[in-house]
């Protein structure tokens, strides 16, 4: 599974951003797919995650400004991202878990300035 993930960029805090991950197969039956986002020295963390179920799951620092979200039809997991706030800076990655394989995708920057 190839994953390709875009919509990073430079927004000042309290914006938004969507992040886009496609990926080359039918997500449909992709047991969980998730967004990872790491800063320099530090480790990669989860930021929020969902099932083939529809179920999700979120880090703390985001509940409440960050949506997960799929369409299977376009094999697409996006990441909406709202008030967003300078410790969002990070390197944001897609990954995916199938049949117990762990896939990743090519980070994409997202810059909040104060």
């Amino acid at each position: 599974v190839q994953l390709q993930a875009s919509g990073g960029g430079l927004v000042q805090a309290g914006g938004s951003l969507r992040l886009s991950c496609v990926a080359s197969r039918s997500i449909f039956s992709i047991n969980v797919m998730g967004w990872y986002r790491q800063t320099p020295g530090k480790q990669r963390e989860m930021v929020a995650a969902i099932s083939d179920g529809g179920s999700t799951y979120y880090v703390d620092s985001v509940k409440g400004r960050f949506t997960i979200s799929r369409d299977n039809a376009k094999n697409t997991v996006y990441l909406q991202m709202n008030t967003l706030k300078p410790e969002d800076t990070a390197v944001y990655y897609c990954r995916a878990i199938v049949d117990g394989n762990i896939y990743w995708g090519r980070g994409t920057q997202v810059t909040v300035s104060s």
